[in-house]
């Protein structure tokens, strides 16, 4: 349930995200958080350009950002390693984003984001391991929910 509000997703999104976890190798826990992190409203918030999930997710929405140079509207959107998650020109006058770009330096950012504020860019640099997410999750937990 916790898991699940601080991604701002719903259950059957979230039991999607299971299911593509554990049909992929490696430990599905992991794997969930992994997918978790690297949806596009989430990138976005972990590099600062927006204050809450649900911001950023309306933001996503409202396509303010481009992936790799191409705007990009849906918030589930999976970004990989080495792409660049960009602040459209027009959209760089926006008072949230202006806002939250203002507050970046307070908030901590992971070790797999790389990110330039003047031209208000993020590139993703590495997958997100279990060390970057949030460490009062107990992925095991979930996985034996779900795994019923």
């Amino acid at each position: 349930q916790k898991v699940k509000r601080m991604y701002g997703l719903l259950e059957k999104q979230f039991r999607g995200y299971y299911h593509k976890a554990s049909r992929m190798k490696g430990v599905t826990g992991e794997n969930l958080l992994r997918l978790l992190e690297c949806r596009l409203d989430n990138v976005t918030l972990r590099c600062g350009f927006s204050a809450s999930h649900a911001e950023a997710r309306q933001l996503v929405r409202h396509g303010h950002f481009t992936v790799n140079g191409k705007r990009v509207n849906i918030p589930s959107f999976q970004v990989r390693e080495g792409d660049v998650i960009a602040v459209r020109e027009k959209s760089k006058k926006v008072q949230k984003i202006v806002d939250a770009i203002g507050n970046v330096d307070r908030v901590p950012r992971p070790a797999w984001i790389d990110l330039d504020k003047d031209s208000f860019t993020g590139k993703v640099t590495a997958l997100p391991q279990r060390s970057d997410v949030a460490a009062d999750i107990d992925e095991q937990l979930i996985v034996e929910l779900y795994s019923k």
